[in-house]
């Protein structure tokens, strides 16, 4: 098996002790994003659904760096502060995912990195 760590500039620089994704054989596994314009290093707040849609521009940046893209992202896992926000995570989604969806999971969760109000973390194939 190899383990190559992914470094990119498409995706904010980690906040902790964790690379910001894994390229291993034809996947590659990101750690969760939150709403940080990799720019600026400063968390998106106020608008939710401009939250959501950095997350997936981030999510895709990571993806990208190890071959893959959140179109051949194979899973999601979507954390949330507030699951009343769900219905305006899925009309992101639909924007980023018009067909053939990865799978999805959501959980409600205390509390995130930054007081963000939302993560998701991915598993991406490459082809």
């Amino acid at each position: 098996m190899d383990k190559v760590v992914i470094h990119t500039t498409e995706a904010p620089k980690a906040i902790g002790t964790y690379s910001q994704g894994i390229k291993s054989d034809n996947f590659v596994f990101t750690s969760g994003q939150i709403p940080i314009n990799p720019q600026s290093g400063e968390l998106i707040k106020g608008d939710f659904k401009s939250e959501v849609k950095q997350v997936l521009i981030n999510l895709n940046g990571v993806l990208k760096g190890g071959g893959s893209s959140l179109q051949q992202a194979i899973k999601l896992t979507v954390f949330l502060t507030d699951l009343s926000h769900f219905a305006q995570v899925n009309e992101i989604f639909n924007e980023f995912f018009p067909d053939n969806p990865p799978a999805r999971s959501a959980v409600q969760v205390s509390a995130l990195p930054m007081n963000a109000r939302i993560e998701i973390d991915a598993v991406g194939h490459v082809e």
